[in-house]
C-alpha cells in the first residue's frame, strides 16, 4: 500500500488508538458522559477513513490528481473538528466547533462521492 491509500489507514489506525484508549478510559472511570464523541472518532476517523483508504487501493486511478488529496485533507480536518467540537457541545461550552467540523466531514464525504462517479468506474473492460 503507497500514497493516498496508506496517508488514509494511516489516520484510520492513530484515530483507531486514540478511540481505544479512550474508550478503555472512560470504561475505568465509569463516565461515558462523552461517549457520542468517542463513537463519532472511531466511525468517522477509524471506520470512514480506512475505507476510503481501501477504495482507493483497490481503484489507483481514483487515487490519481489533486481531488484525493483534498478529500484525506477535508477528511482529516473533519475529524479533527467534529471530535472535540461534540466534546464541547456536550460540555455546554459551545457548538461552532462541531458545527464545523460536521459541515467539513459531510463536504469530504460528498467529495468522495464525486471521486467515486467520476473517477472510480473502470472503463478498461
Amino acid at each position: 500500500m503507497k500514497g493516498i491509500s496508506y496517508l488514509f489507514f494511516v489516520a484510520a489506525t492513530i484515530c483507531a488508538v486514540v478511540g481505544m484508549g479512550w474508550g478503555i478510559q472512560m470504561s475505568a472511570s465509569g463516565d461515558h458522559m462523552l461517549s457520542p464523541a468517542h463513537a463519532h472518532l472511531n466511525l468517522i476517523g477509524w471506520v470512514s477513513m480506512a475505507i476510503f483508504g481501501i477504495y482507493y487501493h483497490v481503484t489507483p486511478k481514483a487515487a490519481l490528481g489533486m481531488l484525493p488529496k483534498l478529500h484525506l485533507g477535508l477528511a482529516i480536518l473533519g475529524v479533527i473538528t467534529i471530535v472535540p467540537g461534540i466534546v464541547m457541545a456536550i460540555n455546554a461550552t459551545g457548538e461552532a466547533l462541531a458545527k464545523i467540523g460536521s459541515v467539513l466531514t459531510i463536504l469530504s464525504m460528498i467529495l468522495f462521492l464525486v471521486i467515486v462517479l467520476t473517477k472510480g468506474r473502470d472503463t478498461s473492460t
